[in-house]
């Protein structure tokens, strides 16, 4: 029987959510499996990867051989650089303790990237919502300046209507006045 590390799709449409594990090659994707080693959430930014390094080098061990995709996820999380190193282990090459010392340090030096990563993405979107306030600040001044300029024109209409209208009643009041002059000057 052959073992595949292969990722088994779950969660919704456009949502996927990955359980990688340990399958028989003929199974189905979503199928029957031996042992569910992690999870692999893609839609956060940087990935998600929880996995069980020690189960997981145990099935490299016993000849379990990865898909490509879990191939790129195990040596981003480490597996296949403990696995490397057991074989040297076991070829006599390290010691235990070797091994042990080279693996935190490139877990730590990993670590040190992802974190950088992250520390990159949180000041990006600190940056994008920095720029985004301030360029609505200053739509909302430009509109409150149209809004000043044309309340400023109406109410110079109002008044010029307002004086043309006091302009003309009182010339249609005073008409007939001219006209009553006129007439005692007649008789």
């Amino acid at each position: 029987m052959s073992v595949k590390i292969r990722l088994q799709r779950h969660g919704k449409k456009q949502r996927p959510f990955y359980w990688i594990v340990a399958a028989d090659a003929r199974s189905k994707r979503d199928g029957k499996f031996l042992q569910k080693l992690g999870t692999y959430n893609p839609n956060t930014n940087p990935a998600t990867i929880d996995l069980n390094i020690d189960v997981t080098v145990q099935w490299l061990h016993n000849g379990a051989q990865p898909t490509d995709t879990a191939r790129a996820i195990l040596s981003y999380k480490g597996v296949l650089m403990k696995h490397h190193l057991d074989g040297g282990i076991r070829k006599g090459a390290l010691t235990q303790e070797q091994a042990d010392a080279k693996f935190s340090e490139w877990l730590d030096a990993k670590s040190g990237k992802v974190d950088a990563k992250k520390g990159d993405l949180s000041k990006a979107k600190t940056d994008a919502k920095e720029k985004a306030l301030l360029a609505e600040k200053e739509a909302n001044e430009k509109r409150a300046a149209k809004a000043v300029v044309a309340t400023e024109e109406v109410v110079e209409e109002t008044a010029e209507e307002v004086v043309a209208d006091v302009t003309t009643e009182e010339v249609v009041a005073e008409t007939p006045a001219v006209e009553e002059n006129n007439e005692e000057t007649e008789a």
